[in-house]
């Protein structure tokens, strides 16, 4: 088998790579200017090798999707706001940049990075907490980041980046044991009961997935944070299941603010960036809000938004990721990183019941590099002059990718 040998370029791409997938926790702006710079010297290499660049099957179905967004902004009732809106979708590039520069063993370095500055931006956010009265839902922590929401999503990606790193991977345990604890405590802090289902579940599913038995575990230490934790976190708890919080009402109001648009536009949408000006609308007299910016639904959003063609084709991407993944943690050479992809896709799933969280440019930005981490890892790494080379992967886990 041939193995290509590192050069300057790809290194660099590498470097360019893990800084932004850490740094993007602290700063959207430093993490896309360093996305920008690895997607220039990604184009180079591919322009040197000459091939096309191999990217996970996931990506084909987030073109469609991308594409279909397009034609939703030409058909909106403000095409210039829609394009405008659609330039996020430049983002989806993270996924072939990834996957070229995160190679091998370098997939679960990035990991490390991620968790590493996490735990850090986990910090930030409980000294907000506990020390400059960011207690309340009105002021909320936000670690470095500039809103609550945003903060709360990324934390839990990176708290099932973590315990994936703890259950999956021998050795080295005291750090992402240490790490856990502060990225949940500063999770509860940011009140965000998205996230908190997020990524119980995505937990639930890890620990089922190194051993049923581990299961218990996930309650155990929910029931501890539920009794130790204060008492405006609790009342926040016991807020999801109380039919008559203003939120829960206005998320009601928001689900049938989306049929009425879906059932005016089921092909199309309203247009990306139309849903707060098209909302008064559709908006029942229970709502609470006068408007929202968003559905607070991801499903929901997309349909309403893009169109129900576009729902199908962001269900496609869902399921093969989900099915690539687990096949990667089953088989793959890098389980602790496979394992992290799938708790960001499972997290995103159940927190985007509650949250519109796929289209904030931060966590969509991380959830793309932790799914794409693990195929990466998958691939048979370039290699430096005068090292070994390395085992390429197993034959099943090389058909998966590309």
């Amino acid at each position: 088998m041939r193995v290509e040998r590192e050069t300057g370029l790809t290194t660099a791409g590498f470097i360019l790579v893990a800084i932004c997938l850490g740094v993007v926790q602290f700063s959207i702006a430093l993490a896309q200017i360093t996305f920008g710079l690895a997607g220039i010297l990604w184009l180079i290499v591919v322009l040197r090798e000459r091939k096309p660049p191999e990217v996970p099957p996931f990506f084909v179905p987030l073109l469609v999707y991308a594409g279909l967004t397009l034609v939703s902004a030409a058909f909106s009732s403000n095409p210039r706001a829609s394009f405008w809106d659609s330039r996020q979708l430049l983002l989806y590039l993270l996924v072939p940049v990834v996957a070229r520069f995160a190679r091998g063993d370098r997939a679960m370095k990035v990991i490390h990075v991620i968790i590493a500055l996490g735990a850090a931006g986990a910090v930030v956010g409980i000294v907000q907490f506990a020390m400059f009265g960011y207690d309340n839902l009105n002021h909320r922590p936000v670690g470095a980041l500039s809103h609550y929401m945003t903060y709360s999503g990324v934390l839990m990606l990176v708290t099932g980046a973590a315990v994936s790193r703890l259950l999956f991977h021998r050795g080295e345990w005291i750090w992402p044991a240490i790490a856990v604890p502060a990225l949940l405590v500063a999770l509860a802090a940011t009140f965000a009961r998205n996230a908190w289902v997020g990524v119980f579940v995505a937990v639930v599913c890890l620990l089922a997935l190194r051993n049923w038995r581990l299961v218990i575990i996930a309650p155990i230490v929910a029931v501890m944070f539920f009794v130790l934790a204060p008492a405006s976190i609790r009342q926040r708890a016991t807020s999801m299941f109380d039919l008559n919080d203003p939120t829960n009402r206005d998320r009601r109001a928001m689900l049938k603010v989306g049929a009425g648009m879906i059932e005016d536009h089921p092909f199309f949408g309203v247009g990306p960036e139309m849903i707060q000006r098209e909302y008064a609308q559709y908006r029942p007299p229970e709502a609470v809000n006068a408007t929202n910016p968003h559905l607070h639904n991801v499903p929901v959003q997309i349909a309403a938004e893009r169109g129900l063609p576009a729902l199908l084709v962001w269900l496609w991407f869902v399921v093969i990721a989900l099915r690539d993944l687990a096949r990667q943690l089953r088989t793959g050479p890098a389980k602790p990183v496979a394992a992290a992809g799938l708790a960001a896709v499972i997290g995103m799933l159940a927190a985007g019941l509650f949250e519109y969280n796929f289209g904030d440019s931060e966590f969509l930005m991380l959830f793309l590099g932790l799914i794409t981490l693990p195929f990466a890892a998958a691939r048979a790494p370039a290699v430096l002059a005068g090292f070994d080379v390395p085992t390429p992967a197993p034959a099943d886990v090389r058909a998966s990718v590309g």
